[in-house]
Formats: C-alpha cells, sequence, structure tokens
C-alpha cells in the first residue's frame, strides 16, 4: 500500500477515488510515566514514556486506516494527515486519515 502525504503519487495516475478512510486509537497515560513526566518537567528533556505512548499509538491509527484502505480495494491513500485531541485527563486519541485510491497501471 502506498501511502503519502501529497494529493499525488509520483509518476502515478489516480484513476479513481474511492473516499475517505481513516484509523483512529486512543491511548491513555500510565500512573508511572505520569511520575516520570512530574519529574521531567521539574528539570527538563524529553518524557520518554509518553513519546513512546504517542508513536505507538500513532503505529495503531495507520495500520487501521490501511485496513479500512484494504477493505475498499485501494492502490494507495494520499493526502494522508495526522490528528490528535484529548479526549478526557490522561488520554488522547490519535487519528489518521486520508484518501484511499486506485492507481492506472
Amino acid at each position: 500500500m502506498l501511502i503519502t502525504n501529497t494529493e499525488v503519487v509520483a509518476n502515478k495516475e489516480i484513476k479513481e477515488t474511492l473516499g475517505l478512510v481513516k484509523g483512529n486509537t486512543i491511548k491513555a497515560r500510565h500512573i508511572g510515566s505520569d511520575i516520570g513526566a512530574s519529574l521531567k518537567n521539574l528539570v527538563g528533556g524529553e518524557v520518554k514514556g509518553y513519546t513512546k505512548m504517542i508513536s505507538e499509538a500513532r503505529e495503531e491509527a495507520v495500520e487501521r486506516m490501511i485496513k479500512e484502505a484494504e477493505r475498499v480495494e485501494a492502490d494507495a491513500i494520499v493526502n494522508v494527515r495526522f490528528s490528535t485531541s484529548q479526549v478526557m485527563q490522561g488520554a488522547a486519541e490519535i487519528l489518521a486519515y486520508g484518501t484511499a485510491v486506485k492507481l492506472k497501471s
């Protein structure tokens, strides 16, 4: 599956637009991460537990978006974007979305 954040795929022609595909997940922080984050807040630096959590959530959202594109037999997903929002204290939603397309052979 080709995935791009541009509106086109280089050297390919889009023959059909299949529509919006998306994948999302909601991840909550672990109490251990919160303690580490509080300490990092005092001294500064990367909060590695949160970085790992958001990275894993992004990958999960992308995989779900790909599965939706495969269900409609897409060849590619163009114009891919990410959105993050807090859904409750300590939990964030990651949304990956784009346009599923068929390419000319």
